[in-house]
């Protein structure tokens, strides 16, 4: 018997709503696609936004609201909506749905992470099609995911997906932003996001959403590492998730690299969990011992250090030119940490304000995922 492959589709708002009014008819359109990809033999899991868009007009506003507890009102709204219509709809064609919010809160702590794996997991497993969405009626600015894009590479890594696929507003990649530059490319097949891949990223060009391009191109660069496919692809494709799932060509596709070993679930967590806390620049040698050899990272690598952390948080690992590199769990904080910056380990182990690093890395090799 063939294995059944899970695919995880990200919905923006701009796609799901339109003129402050949700689009059942995408819906239902995407219910059908959902039916069709079960036949085939492959799971769906639904990140979708909307949720604001859809509770602001109802409350009256004319616009997005700028203040927190306006936009948790709209959230709190706007969910009952959608799911309202998702269940409908799904259930039309004889699928069966559930609603899933998780918070970076449900993350950020590796046991947290462990249980929400395992509640969906649980869910592909009886057939049902979990649709997720960040929790914005109880979420603050320093709990959010801050965009469903990451969220979408959260929960393809929660339930190893085979693709994960974005529908949006831009049908893909382009060397620029097709609508600024009319020269601008479109690329077909991404097989390694460096500097300039990230540079031609764009900004959200709609005013109903969260995310822009280079959101989308983060989370698939950590998809990649994941050893998960994703695609980045126009909404308004026709049945864009059944073609995607018979090989043809649609959007962006984002190709991790073959032979890559699996990355363990911690790994994931790190790159994923929870948001990075400060940032360490390192030179050239130390970027090269860590992206060729797998080394852990020693604080005489390190040139600067950034932000306010502790040991145990994560930070973001930057190359001379503020490219990230990888992310891992700092040993120490802040000020050990900028104190033993650029020290060899003989230099810091006769000195009794360095003790915390005296016979450990700054980063140990096995709390650092280095992306593809």
């Amino acid at each position: 018997m063939t294995a059944r492959k899970t695919m995880v589709v990200k919905i923006g708002s701009s796609t799901l709503v339109e003129d402050g009014e949700l689009r059942r008819d995408f819906i239902s359109a995407l219910a059908s696609q959902a039916r069709d990809l079960c036949e085939a033999g492959w799971n769906l899991v639904v990140v979708s936004s909307g949720a604001i868009a859809c509770g602001a007009p109802l409350l009256g506003f004319e616009r997005r609201p700028a203040d927190m507890p306006s936009l948790q009102a709209c959230a709190s709204v706007g969910q009952c909506v959608l799911s309202a219509a998702y269940d409908e709809e799904f259930r039309a064609v004889g699928l069966l749905t559930s609603l899933v919010l998780l918070t970076r809160g449900d993350t950020a702590r590796r046991t947290s992470y462990l249980h929400a794996r395992d509640a969906l997991t649980r869910l592909v497993d009886l057939g049902v099609v979990p649709i997720v969405n960040e929790n914005d009626t109880t979420a603050v600015d320093e709990i959010k995911f801050g965009d469903n894009d990451t969220l979408a590479a959260l929960v393809s890594c929660l339930v190893s997906a085979d693709l994960c696929v974005t529908l949006s507003d831009i049908d893909g990649l382009y060397t620029a932003n097709p609508s600024l530059d009319p020269n601008a490319e479109f690329i077909p097949r991404v097989d390694k996001i460096d500097a300039a891949i990230i540079g031609s990223a764009g900004d959200s060009t709609t005013t109903v959403g969260t995310g822009g391009m280079i959101t989308k191109i983060r989370s698939c660069r950590i998809l990649m590492t994941a050893g998960i496919e994703s695609v980045i692809c126009s909404g308004a494709e026709e049945l864009p998730l059944v073609r995607l799932a018979n090989g043809e060509q649609v959007g962006t596709r984002f190709v991790p690299p073959t032979g890559r070993l699996e990355i363990a679930p911690r790994k994931l967590w790190i790159a994923l969990g929870d948001s990075a806390h400060g940032s360490v620049t390192v030179d050239a040698g130390a970027a090269d011992a860590l992206v060729k050899r797998g080394s852990s990272l020693l604080p005489v690598g390190i040139s600067s250090v950034e932000g306010s952390f502790a040991a145990g948080d994560v930070l973001d690992v930057r190359d001379a030119s503020g490219f990230v590199l990888a992310r891992g769990i700092a040993e120490a904080g802040r000020d050990v940490l900028e104190l033993a910056a650029g020290r060899r380990q003989e230099d810091i182990a006769g000195n009794h304000l360095l003790a915390a690093l005296a016979n450990k890395p700054a980063i140990h090799r096995d709390n650092l995922i280095v992306f593809a």
